[in-house]
């Protein structure tokens, strides 16, 4: 579809960022970036600890407002429903965390975490699971931080690029059966690939912390563990195969439920082009 209209395809993956992971991330192959300029992947180094939505979005608004300047289409592609709702959106903007809180509060077990953040923000408390490490100390130090609950910041958005662009967006919600055999298959095919040689090459930098972005990325547990002897090589692939399967089931639920209904729906790639044809024109 970008070939055929000029585009420059700009990733919207949370993963696909990393240059660690070209295999596990599933990025594009060099002989498909050769096709058509490719934006944003491959670009952060795994050792960059402070990457997020926020920062994603900002070089998303950059490159998009450059591909524009030049007379061509931006095609976003990926699966990663807060990068995409950062961008169009906007972000709540939380101040910089004070690096003492963030220290403390990151160092509590998520069950501390969870019994203070009941008693300093309690309808936060309520909403999130005890056991979400991320999103329970995320909450609790921006109130500690900030004196405000993190749901009155995210009441407030800016940055989105929404109101000021034409969005031709497609959803792309295959058949669950085949999309779960694809799913199997490219977990086995990544496994026999060159997945184990970058997570190995990953798990030997001295300067990528146990508490980095680039590990938690679906597989990453997975092989470091076969790598280190815990698991064999079918409970390998099986765990693979779950987690991916699991964050499958969490993406297709976004994509189905969240965007606005004027998001159009395809079932099979064959069709997304020709979606995307009809919005344009």
């Amino acid at each position: 579809m970008a070939e055929a209209h000029g585009g420059v395809v700009v990733n919207a993956d949370a993963s696909q960022v990393y240059r660690d992971l070209r295999t596990l991330s599933a990025r594009p192959s060099p002989a498909d970036e050769a096709r058509v300029p490719h934006r944003l992947f491959g670009h952060v180094d795994g050792a960059d600890t402070g990457y997020s939505a926020a920062r994603w979005a900002a070089e998303a608004r950059e490159a998009i407002a450059a591909i524009h300047a030049g007379g061509r289409l931006p095609v976003l592609v990926g699966g990663t429903g807060l990068y995409l709702r950062t961008l169009i959106d906007g972000i709540a903007p939380v101040p910089d965390i004070d690096a003492n809180v963030r220290g403390m509060v990151r160092a509590l077990p998520v069950s501390e975490a969870h019994r203070l953040l009941a008693a300093e923000d309690p309808a936060a408390a309520a909403r999130l699971a005890p056991a979400d490490t991320t999103r329970v100390a995320r909450a609790l130090e921006v109130v500690r931080s900030t004196g405000r609950p993190l749901a009155d910041w995210q009441a407030e958005r800016i940055g989105g690029i929404g109101a000021t662009i034409r969005l031709a967006a497609v959803r792309l919600l295959p058949p669950r059966d085949p999309l779960l055999t694809r799913i199997d298959e490219r977990a086995a095919a990544m496994l026999a690939g060159d997945a184990l040689t970058e997570v190995a090459a990953l798990m030997a930098r001295p300067d990528v912390p146990e508490d980095a972005p680039v590990r938690r990325a679906i597989g990453v547990a997975a092989l470091a563990d076969h790598l280190a002897g815990r698991l064999s090589p079918g409970e390998t692939l099986a765990s693979l195969r779950h987690d991916t399967r699991r964050y499958a089931k969490r993406q297709y639920t976004w994509f189905r439920n969240q965007p606005p209904p004027e998001w159009q729906i395809a079932t099979e790639n064959s069709t997304t082009a020709n979606l995307i044809d009809s919005l344009l024109l």
